[in-house]
């Protein structure tokens, strides 16, 4: 009876086709759906009604649990998730997820809260936009204030951004690269079923692959790695398929209108383009014809008679 709980999950909410553009979010949201918990997802944009001021919020009964490390295991006791996994690939588990905060979390946080072009036309309208007033100035200010934290902490002795733009964007190519090595050309990363090593993974990859990031550099190496885009797209596809096939379909019909409204500004000028060019066309083929004799233009008696006596008599001269 118990396991039959309706347990509500408070999450940052999505775009792009993902259910929440938050990782900690996304991969509580994965696990969930890999193991079939009956989840009761709430979309919050405003962290600052929660216990802690932090998303995600697992509330369950008069328990609230607000950390990854909490939410897991509740999972994995209650509903029994990843019972088939050996003791190996329960090691394996605890890699990925070293591997993951270690190499792609800060490239993340770099994409997302220090690269400014990325920042400045992407980040900051987004959370402006879901926020409400005024925490759409408040949270953008901290997670950026955050994410320099972060990059202070990791490169304590260098003060040139650019160094470790570049330092940040290789170890996580080099992650990228292990990961598509890894999983070769299977499904997941265990085999056929997806495991908490698949809801760790698909957490970073589908927000770095699915944001429309105006300075895509880290993204173009992710879309390099075509197994892994498969892999994101085979997730969301089986796990999320109402929010992917609702994004798809926007898109589309994003795409269309704007091919249309293209269409309709470029015909006026294709269509008078075209008149001039007939018009330039005929006058060159007339012109042609009266100089070479192809075309004669017949002259009339009157207009002999107006003409000058002194042309007449040259022409009597002449015979």
């Amino acid at each position: 009876m118990a396991n039959a709980e309706v347990l509500q999950l408070d999450v940052w909410k999505g775009d792009w086709g993902l259910p929440s553009v938050d990782i900690e979010c996304l991969q509580v949201l994965a696990y969930a759906r890999f193991s079939g918990v009956p989840l009761k997802v709430n979309l919050a944009s405003n962290p600052f009604r929660t216990p802690n001021g932090r998303l995600p919020l697992l509330r369950a009964g008069l328990r609230t649990l607000d950390t990854v490390k909490d939410i897991l295991p509740f999972f994995r006791a209650k509903y029994n998730f990843d019972y088939t996994l050996n003791d190996k690939q329960c090691a394996d588990v605890m890699a990925y997820d070293a591997l993951l905060k270690e190499k792609l979390y800060p490239a993340f946080q770099f994409i997302w809260w220090i690269d400014k072009k990325n920042l400045d036309e992407l980040v900051r309208p987004w959370y402006c936009k879901a926020l409400s007033f005024p925490f759409n100035f408040y949270y953008p200010g901290k997670f950026e204030r955050q994410a320099h934290a972060l990059m202070q902490s990791l490169y304590p002795l260098e003060d040139n951004i650019n160094v470790i733009e570049n330092e940040v964007y290789s170890e996580a190519q080099k992650c990228l690269t292990l990961l598509s090595t890894r999983l070769g050309d299977r499904d997941f990363f265990c085999g056929q079923q997806p495991s908490a090593i698949d809801a760790v993974v698909y957490s970073y990859l589908g927000p770095l692959l699915k944001a429309p990031l105006p300075n895509p550099v880290l993204q173009n190496h992710l879309k390099a790695c075509t197994n892994l885009v498969k892999y994101v797209s085979r997730i969301s596809q089986r796990y999320f398929e109402i929010e992917y096939q609702t994004y798809e379909k926007h898109r589309a019909e994003k795409n269309a209108e704007r091919l249309r409204r293209d269409s309709e500004s470029e015909f006026p000028n294709k269509r008078r383009n075209q008149i001039l060019a007939a018009l330039v066309a005929i006058l060159a083929m007339t012109g042609y014809a009266l100089s070479t004799g192809i075309v004669e233009v017949p002259v009339k008696d009157d207009e002999i008679i107006d003409m000058p006596m002194e042309y007449m008599l040259n022409d009597e001269d002449d015979e």
